[in-house]
């Protein structure tokens, strides 16, 4: 996979086109190709859209930004704007709407990517306009689109009482592995440069890059594993409250939840279900489906604590020896097999996978396997400005949101690179979340 600013304009037009091509059949793979009536129109919880609304918004989107906003042409179907604009409809609502049904939703995204394909040629990527320099406007399409299929993926793990529909794509490739043989690792005081300013199709919270000074920390190698939070569950760790931020005590208690999402017991074993099957926990996989409270209240029993935003970034991009932050991790351009991302596996993979990934630091799997939560609130960087509207990011600043790091195996490499921002509320489990533990050297360590 090129990197879209080091190429020239006719090969990033070439690679749009396929990464257009390539997500659709995401999309589709997702929707229309393995579902069919009430499953695609229907709404399996109030947290998630229909799926069918998910498949005419991302076109309805493209149409928004690469036919109207781009190249200038002629909306094509604007008494559907509001239909499909997340900020006129919470999802709770969306299944009274009258949504396009599955086949025309279909037709109208097809027709919709003809024209963009068509158009593409004509459009010219200036430096000047900031929405197509570097093809700004059509990454933030095609990741715009990727973030809706990890979406439709949480629909379809939320899906109950129905055969298994969704298998691996691949085997996935693992350069490297095995236990590193070290718990956490020092990332000694000092400065880095946090965010970016010359990445291309990063989003406007990812910006601009600015000197973080950030104390010495101690941060986990790896992400923690079911067989570690199972060890929290049964040390009664819900049903203490010193563990527990007040407000997570009250989710806690008002919620009756005592296990991750998906997570019951039989036996004396603890099972989850995954897609339509159920299987033991797996001991060695990063633990999934929690919330930040959940995440939070783990660290303090551990004797830790979550990492600030500013140490995950570093530990996972900072480069000592060169003095600079990078892309990946691992270096400046993606490479398979070093992370668990695009859907290969349908699950973590296991601690000591993709040692190859590693940072600068040797903290492994920080992209991809689950999202992890850090302890900071989202707000916009020094100088951030919003762009190209504000309901991308600006609209959700402030403490009532919680960021999150990294991407999941749900993730697609090109929606996702080191300097990449999620957030969600403390409650949301439904996501692809999990966490490392951080902590500061006691005196003397």
């Amino acid at each position: 996979m090129s990197a879209p600013g080091s190429i020239a304009e006719d090969e990033l037009k070439e690679l749009i086109a396929a990464e257009l091509g390539a997500v659709r059949d995401r999309s589709f793979g997702l929707t229309t190709d393995v579902l069919a009536g009430d499953d695609l129109t229907g709404q399996v919880s109030p947290l998630m859209s229909p799926l069918v609304w998910d498949l005419a918004h991302v076109g309805n989107y493209e149409e928004l930004w690469l036919l109207r906003a781009a190249a200038g042409i002629e909306a094509m179907r604007p008494e559907i704007d509001d239909l499909y604009d997340a900020f006129e409809h919470p999802r709770a609502e969306r299944p009274s709407l009258p949504l396009l049904p599955p086949e025309e939703a279909r037709s109208y995204i097809g027709t919709v990517r003809a024209k963009v394909l068509d158009s593409l040629a004509s459009v010219r990527f200036d430096t000047a306009n900031p929405l197509t320099s570097g093809g700004f406007v059509y990454g933030m399409v095609v990741q715009h689109e990727h973030m809706h299929d990890e979406t439709m993926l949480a629909t379809h793990q939320l899906r109950k009482g129905t055969p298994a529909l969704l298998d691996p794509l691949a085997e996935p490739l693992q350069n490297g592995g095995g236990a590193s043989g070290v718990d956490e690792v020092l990332i000694e005081a000092g400065p880095f440069q946090m965010g970016t300013s010359d990445h291309p199709w990063a989003y406007d919270n990812e910006r601009p890059a600015h000197m973080v000074d950030v104390p010495a920390y101690y941060i986990d190698v790896e992400p923690v594993t079911n067989a570690a939070y199972i060890a929290f569950i049964e040390a009664g760790g819900y049903d203490d409250p010193r563990w527990w931020d007040p407000a997570g005590w009250e989710w806690r208690t008002s919620s009756g939840k005592r296990a991750p999402a998906f997570w019951s017991r039989e036996g004396g074993q603890w099972l989850r279900r995954r897609f339509g099957r159920t299987e033991t926990v797996p001991p060695g996989e990063p633990v999934q489906h929690v919330c930040w409270y959940e995440a939070d209240a783990y660290a303090r029993w551990a004797g830790k604590r979550l990492p600030t935003e500013a140490e995950w970034e570093k530990a996972a991009r900072w480069d000592p020896i060169a003095e600079r932050s990078r892309t990946f991790p691992w270096g400046e351009h993606y490479a398979d097999g070093h992370a668990n991302l695009g859907q290969q596996m349908l699950r973590p993979s296991e601690t000591g996978a993709y040692a190859s990934g590693a940072s600068a630091y040797g903290v492994r799997r920080m992209l991809g396997d689950v999202w992890e939560w850090t302890s900071s609130d989202f707000h916009g960087y020094p100088g951030f400005r919003s762009f190209p509207y504000k309901e991308y990011s600006e609209v959700f600043f402030g403490p009532e949101y919680k960021v999150l790091r990294g991407g999941s195996w749900a993730t697609h490499p090109l929606a996702v690179r080191g300097s990449f921002r999620n957030w969600d509320y403390p409650i949301r489990r439904q996501i692809f979340s999990g966490f490392r533990c951080a902590r500061t050297p006691r005196e003397g360590s």
